[in-house]
Parts: C-alpha cells; sequence; structure tokens
C-alpha cells in the first residue's frame, strides 16, 4: 500500500509509539463508488417518470427492479467498505509491531559491538579497567530493555538442535564424530526476532556425514614355487 494511500485511510507513518492510537478513518460511501448519489437520484427521476407513464402493475414491477438494483449497490458499497475498514486495522497492527523493524535491524550492530567487547575481555583487563567495563555491560542492558519493550528477541540456537533454514543461516559444515548430520554444532551469531517475524537469522555451522572409509584392498595373492624354485 502506498503512502499517499495509507494516509487517505487515516493510518500514520509506522511508528509504533502512535500507531496504537492512530485513528483509522472509513472512507464515505460517496468515495467508495463516486457518483452513487447522482445514480440514485437519477433511477429516483426515472421511477417517477415510468409512474407517470406506464400502468399500475407496470408501474409496481419497474419500481420493484429499480429497487433491487439501488439495494444491490448498496450491499457492494457497504462491503467495499468493510473490507477497506478491515485492510486499515490490519495495517495499523501491522505498523505498531513492525514499524520499528529497520531501526532495529541498524542496533542491532550495536548490540553486536558491545558483546564482542565483553567476551574479549580478560579478568585482568576488567580488573584494570572495572568502571569501564561496567559502562558497557550497563549499556549493553538497556539496550536489551529497549528490545523488549518493542518486542524485539534475541534467539540463540542450542547445541544439536536440528538446523531450520527458516530461522538460520549456515556458514560452515563439518564432520563432528558424534553428531547427528544436520545439527548446529556451533554458534557464531545470535538472530533476532521482531514480534514473530524473523529480523535476523542465526550464523552457525552445521554438522555433516562423515566420509564412508575406502575399501580396503585385496591382499596379493600368495604365489607358489615356480620355477626359480629351490629344489
Amino acid at each position: 500500500m502506498s503512502e499517499k494511500k495509507a494516509n487517505k485511510m487515516g493510518i500514520e507513518d509506522a511508528d509504533p509509539e502512535t500507531a496504537a492510537d492512530a485513528p483509522v478513518n472509513i472512507p464515505d460511501i460517496e468515495d467508495l463508488i463516486p457518483g452513487l448519489a447522482d445514480e440514485i437520484e437519477v433511477a429516483a427521476a426515472q421511477a417517477e417518470a415510468s409512474m407517470a407513464t406506464a400502468t399500475p402493475a407496470g408501474g409496481i414491477a419497474q419500481l420493484e427492479a429499480d429497487c433491487y438494483e439501488l439495494k444491490d449497490k448498496l450491499l457492494r458499497a457497504l462491503a467495499e467498505s468493510e473490507n477497506i475498514r478491515r485492510r486499515a486495522e490490519r495495517d495499523r497492527k501491522d505498523a505498531e509491531a513492525y514499524g520499528g523493524t529497520k531501526l532495529a535491524r541498524d542496533l542491532l550492530a550495536v548490540h553486536d559491538s558491545l558483546a564482542r567487547t565483553l567476551e574479549g575481555t580478560d579478568e585482568a583487563t576488567r580488573e584494570q579497567a572495572k568502571g569501564f567495563i561496567e559502562g558497557v555491560e550497563l549499556t549493553q542492558r538497556e539496550l536489551l530493555n529497549a528490545f523488549t519493550k518493542h518486542k524485539i528477541e534475541k534467539v540463540t540456537p542450542a547445541m544439536g538442535e536440528k538446523f531450520d533454514p527458516n530461522r538460520h543461516q549456515a556458514m560452515f559444515e563439518a564432520p563432528i564424530p558424534g553428531a547427528e548430520p544436520g545439527t548446529v554444532i556451533e554458534v557464531m551469531q545470535a538472530g533476532f526476532n521482531i514480534a514473530d517475524r524473523l529480523l535476523r537469522p542465526a550464523l552457525v555451522g552445521v554438522a555433516r556425514a562423515a566420509p564412508q572409509p575406502a575399501a580396503a584392498e585385496s591382499e596379493p595373492e600368495e604365489t607358489g614355487s615356480g620355477e626359480n624354485g629351490a629344489e
């Protein structure tokens, strides 16, 4: 749906903070079927003319036909109005749930940088720069709290979990003894969901079947004593 059409229905730009309170304007029937009022007036005039010139029986039949036609147009207009109302309500809910998708995807890089900083810090560095590390941890917690507020969820696959191409992205495959082929053996980067949609797939390593050992070569046949054998 284009921005112009969305604005005409009363849906503001995708802003999750204000989308829930945005009014949904339902177009008038005249907007749905342009010229409907004029058609009704013309039909009424034709009905009056028919009554003036036709016999009573013919006038009643014409009136019934005109009534049926106008009723059909009215029902179609009401049905279209209801469809537009439902589409507007669905678009409003989508704007509320997924309006911050682009911003959230950009903020994932900030989350990854903070996570790498904390993961690469040893105990000695933590002792030397304790205040700095605590500030990084606090920033990461605040970012995750903001994610939770907007229904952005971190998803980390478990070791041995079945590889799901809808939620995971395979970075490599390797034969691992004891691992079932097609299962996760390493998580390189966590994935994220927003509401019920995938925001970023998790980057994982996947186990593959071990290569079959080559067939053993047949042993050479033993040679008996020949002409050069000892007499």
